[in-house]
Formats: C-alpha cells, sequence, structure tokens
C-alpha cells in the first residue's frame, strides 16, 4: 500500500502555515499591573480579604460550569450550523488526470473478485435495487450495505438534504434508532491507500428520537431548500477522484458501477459527484446524457442545499469490466451497457468528423459451428483490423513487420495511435465498425468495449502478466460477446531477456518475482518490458482469427438469408 501511494496524484495541496517567531517582543513583555480588586460583595472584603485568591475563583468557576453546559448542547445544534460558520477552508485541486494502472496495490489483491448476494444485505439492497416499492413512500428509510467486498452503499428516503459545507447529507425525520454513518462513495473499498484520498461524505440522521429536539424544533431549525427536485427523482452520490484519469478504471469503476446503480431510473435521477472533474464530463457527456436527464451537481463547489425525496450514496459493482445479469433486477448485462455507449458515441458531432463514417456494418455473431463453404473464401471482403500501439513501454518494437503480417493474413490494417486530446467518439468509430483489435496488454485495451459481438480482440500478453491478461480483459471479453485470443510472449521475445539474461529468475518464473509484492511486479514486467513478436508464430494466431471471421460471416449471411427467403 505504501508502495503504491508514492505513484497516486495528491489532488490536494496543502499551504503550510507562516512559521512564529520565537523572539517576538510580545513573548518577553511582561503583563501589564493589574488594578485594585474591586469588592464582590460590598463591605469587609469577606471573599477577597481571608485570601487574594477568592475572586479568581469564583469566576474560574462559574465559566466551568457554563463550559460544561454548551458542550452538552453542542449535539443539538451542529447539525443546522450556518454555512458561513461550518465552511471549511477549501483546498487547491488541479484536474490533472492520473496515470495509474488497474491492478490493486499488493499481491493479496491480485485477484478479480466478482460481487454475490449477500443475506445479510437483502433488505437494504431491496431499496438500492428498486426491490421495495417506490421512492415515494411515506415512511422514512435510512440503511447502508457494507457487506461487500468492493463498495459501501447507503439508502435514504424521505427528506434528504445536502450540506456542502461540512460534506454531509442530512435526513430529516429519519428512522428511530438510526447512526451517524460515513462513506467513501468509490468502487475500490478493499484498497486502504487509494481509499483514503477519497472524500468522505456524512450521513447525519436528524429526529425527535436522537436528541435534534422536538419535531417542531426541528422543522424550524431545517437547512432551507435552494434546489427542491422533483419527487420521485433519486440523487445518486459517487466520486470521480481516485483512479479516475486512467480508462481502465474510468469504466471499470466509475461508468459501469454508475450503469449498474443508475439505469432503473430511466433518466430520472440527478447525480451528484464528489471530488468532480470539468475534463471527466467533457470526455464522457454523452454517456452521462443516456443515464440522466439533469445536469450533474458538483458537491464540493456547488454549495447550494439541494433536496430530495430519495438518495443513493455509493455505487454498485458486479466486477472487473461486468455487469451480472443475475444480480440485476431487470436482468440487463455488459451488452445493454455497451448499447448505452453506441447511443451516445454513435450521435455524437466529433464522431463523423474525426474519423471514419460511424456506420457499423452488420452485427456479428460467434458461429455454433462451422457453415463456410471454401469456394465463400474469396468473395468475403478484407476485415478491418484495428492495432493500437503504446509508446512508453510494452512496445511492439517491431510493428512494421505486424502490420505485414496482418496484411497477409487477409486483413486491412489500422494503426491507432492514442494520445490524449484523442476523442472517445474517433475511437469509438474506429472500432465500432471493426472486425478485429491488437492491443499490447494495458489500460487501451479496455476499448474492446466498443466493438461489436463476434468480432475478435487479440491480446499480447507480455512476460509476467498472463493472469492479469485474462482475469481484467480476457475474460470481460468473452462476456461481452467477442472471440478472445491470446498472443503470450515468449522469453526471448521480450526485452527482458536482453536485460537479465534469457535464464534469469525474472524471465524464467515470474511468478517468483510478483511475489514478492505488487511493486516489484509491475517495476520489472509492466514499466520496463518490451516485445519483439515472432511473426511466424503471430500469424498463426492471425489466422485463426481470419477464420473465425469468416465463419462467422457466413454463418450471418446463411441466417439472414433463411429469414429473408421465409
Amino acid at each position: 500500500m505504501q508502495q503504491l501511494a508514492q505513484h497516486q496524484h495528491h489532488h490536494h495541496h496543502h499551504n503550510p502555515k507562516p512559521p512564529v517567531s520565537r523572539s517576538s517582543s510580545w513573548i518577553r513583555r511582561s503583563p501589564p499591573p493589574s488594578p485594585p480588586h474591586k469588592k464582590l460583595w460590598g463591605g469587609g472584603g469577606v471573599g477577597c480579604g481571608r485570601s487574594k485568591y477568592v475572586c479568581r475563583l469564583v469566576p474560574l468557576l462559574v465559566l466551568t460550569v457554563y463550559s460544561i453546559f454548551t458542550v452538552v448542547r453542542i449535539p443539538n445544534s451542529s447539525l443546522v450550523v450556518s454555512t458561513t460558520d461550518s465552511e471549511r477552508g477549501e483546498r487547491p485541486r488541479e484536474d490533472v488526470e492520473a496515470f495509474k494502472t488497474h491492478l490493486p496495490s499488493n499481491q493479496n489483491s491480485l485477484e478479480a473478485r466478482e460481487e454475490t448476494r449477500s443475506p445479510a444485505s437483502l433488505p437494504c439492497s431491496a431499496h438500492i435495487n428498486g426491490e421495495a416499492g417506490g421512492g415515494q413512500a411515506v415512511e422514512s428509510v435510512m440503511c447502508c450495505d457494507r457487506s461487500h467486498y468492493r463498495s459501501d452503499v447507503c439508502y435514504l428516503r424521505g427528506d434528504v438534504r445536502t450540506d456542502p459545507s461540512t460534506s454531509s447529507v442530512l435526513l430529516y425525520n429519519a428512522p428511530r434508532g438510526s447512526a451517524l454513518e460515513k462513506v467513501r462513495p468509490y468502487t475500490r473499498k478493499f484498497e486502504d491507500s487509494i481509499m483514503s484520498s477519497i472524500d468522505e461524505v456524512t450521513i447525519v440522521p436528524v429526529n425527535a428520537g436522537n436528541g435534534t429536539g422536538d419535531a417542531a424544533g426541528s422543522n424550524n431549525l431545517r437547512r432551507r431548500c435552494d434546489v427542491r427536485h422533483p419527487p420521485g427523482v433519486p440523487a445518486v452520490v459517487f466520486s470521480t477522484g481516485g483512479y479516475t484519469g486512467n480508462v481502465y478504471h474510468e469504466f471499470s469503476d466509475g461508468l459501469i458501477p454508475l450503469f449498474i446503480t443508475a439505469q432503473r431510473f430511466a433518466g430520472e435521477v440527478v447525480f451528484v459527484v464528489l471530488e468532480y472533474h470539468y475534463w471527466w464530463l467533457g470526455r464522457y457527456g454523452a454517456v452521462l446524457e443516456q443515464l440522466t436527464n439533469y445536469k450533474v451537481v458538483d458537491f464540493r463547489y456547488d454549495r447550494r442545499v439541494h433536496c430530495f425525496s430519495e438518495m443513493i450514496v455509493g455505487l454498485r459493482i458486479h466486477g472487473e469490466l461486468v455487469v451480472d445479469p443475475k444480480l440485476m433486477p431487470n436482468g440487463k448485462g455488459i451488452q445493454d451497457f455497451q448499447r448505452l455507449l453506441h447511443q451516445g458515441y454513435s450521435r455524437t458531432p466529433s464522431a463523423t468528423t474525426l474519423a471514419s463514417p460511424p456506420t457499423v456494418p452488420m452485427a456479428l455473431a460467434p458461429p455454433s459451428r462451422p457453415c463456410l463453404r471454401p469456394d465463400d473464401h474469396a468473395r468475403v471482403a478484407k476485415p478491418k483490423m484495428v492495432i493500437f500501439i503504446r509508446k512508453q513501454n510494452r512496445v511492439l518494437l517491431n510493428l512494421p513487420h505486424i502490420v505485414t503480417a496482418c496484411r497477409r493474413a487477409g486483413f486491412a490494417p489500422h494503426v491507432m495511435n492514442l494520445r490524449r486530446q484523442t476523442q472517445l467518439p474517433a475511437i469509438h468509430a474506429a472500432l465500432a465498425s471493426a472486425d478485429a483489435m491488437v492491443a499490447v496488454h494495458g489500460a487501451a485495451v479496455t476499448h474492446f468495449l466498443f466493438m461489436r459481438p463476434g468480432s475478435v480482440l487479440l491480446q499480447v500478453v507480455p512476460v509476467g502478466l498472463d493472469w492479469a491478461a485474462d482475469a481484467f480483459y480476457g475474460k470481460p471479453a468473452q462476456q461481452l460477446g467477442l472471440e478472445y485470443l491470446e498472443y503470450k510472449v515468449a522469453p526471448e521475445e521480450s526485452s527482458l531477456a536482453a536485460e537479465y539474461g534469457i535464464n534469469s529468475t525474472v524471465v524464467q518464473n515470474p511468478s517468483l518475482i510478483s511475489s514478492r509484492g505488487w511493486w516489484e511486479m509491475k517495476k520489472v514486467y509492466m514499466d520496463r518490458q518490451n516485445v519483439t513478436v515472432n511473426v511466424k508464430r503471430f500469424g498463426e494466431v492471425l489466422r485463426a482469427a481470419r477464420l473465425h471471421l469468416k465463419n462467422a460471416t457466413a454463418c450471418v449471411k446463411a441466417a439472414t438469408a433463411t429469414a429473408a427467403a421465409r
């Protein structure tokens, strides 16, 4: 955890306090002489005459009693402090994209965890998933589901009001016995180091039963609503901090969990975002528009009090780049999320100006059995293959030979060099019309989400990254309906062989290096490795990809012709 922290962007910058000079004159100055004490109780000085300390002890005693009484009463008034009194000092923030890896921060966490229903969480999960009735019911609800490995999620129903000045959400007339809750609404609960950087939301129940006064007094002390959202339009609160800036995390930890949590509202939901980034909204606005009909609320800088009838704090997550239909009340899956991506980016104006026409060819489908006749081969057009390249590490050192091999295998290769300014509509347009994609293991492989079911994802897997390649991209691609192929880099094809020796432990036994911790594994196998693929062996994988596409295309055409004949 400490090692990973060295690579995390610090979103907050603290201004150091000015030093205080120890030689200041006021420190050495003696107090001015006190005036003669006045008698407190009239003549004779009964109290002060016998002891010079009596007059001092009496006011001190009064102050002590008053202080104790004030401390006891603080909880009653702290829930309704005005914004000016409770304003926290804002820390400057830079919207800098963080280039972080998607693997967990320690070796013990190197596993793809999939969430399952927990009996202990069912009562609250029913509210979160919309299985426990509508959001306009009279009874207030406040509960938190903390039973999952990846995220904590809380649910509120009733008179819900935000208090940005204290990073709080208040539920008035909360159920009796409700206790204060704190949540960090981010989906990597198992990573203490990254979760400590996520802003915390405090959920405060306010009612007559928890010391906030009677019902009438509570109503009079409520925060005034600056923005009252329509009844039945809930809020979903989440963070775009953490690993946001890495495309894998933006989808796996953010957009897909947001789809899982919010799609059931069919757009009638307001997103309240912590650690909000304007570039994030610009990049994914087309996706968000498919999920909400309302403007995004910046929880930190929007100082207005927003009032809702229902709120979910935190996001549900099912696994790595996956939507599990068994965990969705309406049975939706990752294909439904992909459909949302197509709807958002296909109609984006820049999709037609930054890349090839966004027209998506006939959808492919993996054949259940070969159905291609040999004489059909010549009539099949060359399928489009998009090759993603890297520039800093895990570089394809013999890229020209790879492009030539793709042509010889019958593909029409298109090399794509992603830059920070590359717009997602351009990437979507390139991949939505592609038949195959080649990429070395890394965050850019996430873009397979733009590809049609039945197309091919060919991942080049460097030495030491076999498990991660399959768990984070291979299995999710198969769940989406893609044909997944791997080209596993041989020891002699890795630049690590020249650096450490072909027979070194680094090359021959990567699991031993990985057992030393995440930092060692990342430093060696992700940051310092490039590859020179064996073109002959790579060609065999390309031919397998080509054969799959021929079969899939022929099967689809046959099915279409049969349907037309009917």
